[in-house]
């Protein structure tokens, strides 16, 4: 299985790892990025795993560097791509590889906006009819208690599904200072999460997935929303255009809502879960040990011990 590396930062380095171990017959042959360092720095770190010595066959001509790059890897010959790069080039790279008849792993999010979004659309049905997997790095999708929850309250545990709640509470991140030598591009890429034409915001970019677990658990995606959002400690120009805090409610076809809220700040309570409310009970979501619950009313506790 030839797989290929679009995108060589912490996530698609994680991601090629996680690759190369799933299958014995899997092999790292090309690699692209728009930055030739990260590029050099993700390969150092994939040939320093003791799991994947040997599934490793990247010479110079397959390290694909620039906004070509992606172009150059798919016409090298790979049978899967990892798309790991900023969201916004998703729907093109999707669109792409499933043109050129190659298996994905798509990162979250898939796209940043509306074209976007009906981009990546199309091109799954056009995957399907092709017979092409394509995978998305919703990670809790793959949670055996998170699914074993999901299919709990489709089927009744705790009645119709009234009111859901998503928090995704996290402090600051990551930033990188511009350099004399870069161009206003090269730094808006180097700091991609703070532009939104870049990232989408993170009620996008990282709140995805839980507000995609509330929308997992309904059975459907919302048809309405209004919210609010802001600026309180982000306020120096270096952090671009995204807020730091988020607050949406969102409402289905059948009248529930689903509240979510969002922040990055430094020294404010951290946590991430999903809960939801039904009309006999109520259920939680959580990635911590025992996190995952039920209370239906006049029944114990039922809690995923897995």
């Amino acid at each position: 299985i030839k797989v290929g590396l679009v995108g060589c930062g912490g996530r698609g380095t994680g991601a090629c790892s996680q690759a190369l171990q799933a299958d014995p017959g899997a092999r790292l042959v090309a690699m692209a990025d728009v930055f030739g360092d990260r590029l050099e720095g993700s390969l150092e770190r994939i040939q320093a795993i003791p799991a994947v010595t040997g599934k490793i066959e990247v010479p110079p001509a397959k390290r694909f560097v620039g906004f070509d790059a992606f172009d150059e890897l798919i016409d090298s010959g790979v049978d899967v791509v990892l798309l790991a790069t900023p969201p916004h080039f998703r729907p093109d790279h999707l669109k792409k590889a499933v043109d050129a008849g190659v298996h994905v792993f798509a990162e979250k999010p898939a796209a940043v906006d509306g074209p976007g979004v009906r981009s990546v659309l199309a091109s799954c049905q056009k995957a399907r009819k092709k017979s092409l997997s394509v995978v998305s790095g919703l990670c809790l999708r793959h949670s055996l208690g998170f699914q074993e929850l999901v299919r709990r309250l489709q089927t009744g545990a705790i009645g119709n599904l009234l009111t859901l709640q998503a928090n995704d509470y996290r402090g600051p991140i990551w930033y990188k200072e511009r350099q004399p030598d870069w161009t206003d591009m090269h730094y808006q890429m180097r700091n991609w999460y703070y532009h939104t034409w870049l990232s989408g915001d993170f009620n996008v970019e990282q709140h995805i997935h839980f507000l995609d677990v509330c929308s997992w658990a309904k059975g459907a995606y919302p048809v309405k929303a209004i919210g609010m959002g802001g600026r309180q400690v982000r306020t120096d120009k270096k952090f671009g255009n995204v807020f730091d805090h988020h607050s949406v409610v969102y409402e289905y076809e059948d009248g529930a809502k689903l509240f979510s809220n969002t922040r990055q700040m430094k020294g404010c309570k951290t946590g991430m879960n999903a809960e939801v409310q039904g009309s006999a009970g109520k259920a939680r979501f959580s990635e911590r040990r025992n996190g995952v619950t039920i209370d239906a009313q006049g029944q114990d506790r039922w809690v995923y011990g897995g």
